[in-house]
């Protein structure tokens, strides 16, 4: 497709230019070109890799810079000022073109641009259909963190597992998050897409040695609601930053009561603490009775199956049970009091995470 736009303007060009001149591909192959004979030929220059003009075996080759991955560069037969100049000139004009087409016509852009909320949503349905896009299938948007910032491509990596690129759609976001779209189909549920996003952290940590963590959207069936499990996938990255510091696939799903605390305005959550924690502060609770009450927790209120876990005597739970009732007020073997200090322990991690005043 590229070629074919190089060849148009060349043709519209040529008249005005009076040396042989065209565009290079990465191998160094003519893919156009003024003089059509020579298409298909190699100009006997090494790859271009950088933005410097290259004199070399009687042509001046300048690349051309393109925000997609292909590889371009025009020569200009000449290594005279003059070569370099129109060389120069035309390589600006190309990559300006190039943008342009990649971006009114490419796939990716487009679901770049609905996920980043940069196109109008009149405007989808129109351009997809320009693209012959698949506008009403299952897709979900996964976001890759990359926590350890080096110079591995996980762009790149994330291009070799999922290569159908009519489905599967790699977007980098920035320098740490690059997002999948992925179409599936309308049997996978969300424990699939979890075992997906496993799979992809598996493979970033044990053949890369990526440090990763992974956002999961929910599934949508029109092109239109990519925005939104856009911002789940972010909402699921986030919310697990504060309440779910171990996991490394967040699924916003599996988010339950943390994804209503992290919405809340932090002066209602001050509010509340201050209401629950009426005789004392939480953090008169040292770090062995908060430890006892996580393990309570978990182990459903049952106080024996809690004091066998953390091998100490059943009366001595108790006990330590009857001192938070003291402290706080609150009955942990009570359902009602262990729900409300259940959410009370994690608005105060909310608010220790130091969210946005509002």
């Amino acid at each position: 497709m590229a070629s074919r736009l190089f060849q148009s303007f060349i043709h519209q060009m040529k008249d005005v230019i009076d040396n042989t001149f065209g565009v290079v591909d990465s191998a160094g192959t003519i893919v156009a070109c003024s003089e059509l004979g020579k298409i298909g030929e190699s100009l006997g220059i090494q790859p271009v890799v950088s933005g410097e003009l290259i004199k070399d075996n009687g042509y001046t080759v300048k690349l051309i810079s393109s925000s997609q991955g292909e590889s371009y560069a025009v020569f200009v037969e000449g290594v005279d000022a003059a070569a370099g100049k129109t060389a120069s000139i035309i390589a600006i004009s190309f990559a300006n073109i190039k943008n342009y087409y990649d971006e009114k016509y490419d796939k990716s852009s487009l679901i770049k641009n609905i996920i980043l909320d940069n196109i109008l949503p009149g405007d989808i349905y129109l351009k997809a259909r320009e693209l012959y896009f698949n506008s009403d299938v299952n897709r979900a948007v996964i976001i890759v963190r990359n926590l350890d910032h080096n110079d591995l491509s996980v762009y790149d990596v994330l291009q070799n597992l999922f290569p159908d690129r009519n489905k599967d759609f790699i977007i980098s976001i920035n320098e740490s998050d690059i997002v999948l779209v992925k179409e599936i189909s309308r049997e996978i549920g969300p424990r699939d897409m979890e075992n997906l996003a496993s799979s992809i952290a598996d493979t970033l940590s044990g053949e890369f040695y990526v440090h990763s963590v992974i956002g999961i959207g929910t599934t949508v069936s029109n092109i239109k609601d990519l925005a939104r499990s856009f911002k789940e996938a972010q909402t699921a990255l986030e919310v697990g930053k504060v309440f779910d510091t171990d996991k490394t696939i967040v699924s916003y799903d599996n988010l339950g009561i943390a994804r209503l605390i992290y919405q809340l305005p932090t002066t209602l959550c001050e509010t509340f603490l201050h209401e629950v924690f009426k005789r004392g502060s939480i953090d008169n609770l040292d770090q062995e009775t908060l430890f006892t009450i996580q393990r309570f927790f978990e182990n459903n209120l049952n106080v024996s199956e809690t004091s066998r876990k953390l091998f100490v005597h059943r009366n001595t739970l108790v006990y330590r049970l009857e001192k938070i009732k003291k402290i706080t007020g609150l009955d942990l073997r009570q359902f009602d009091h262990a729900i409300v200090f259940k959410i009370a322990l994690m608005v105060d991690k909310y608010l220790r995470s130091n969210p946005i005043k509002y």
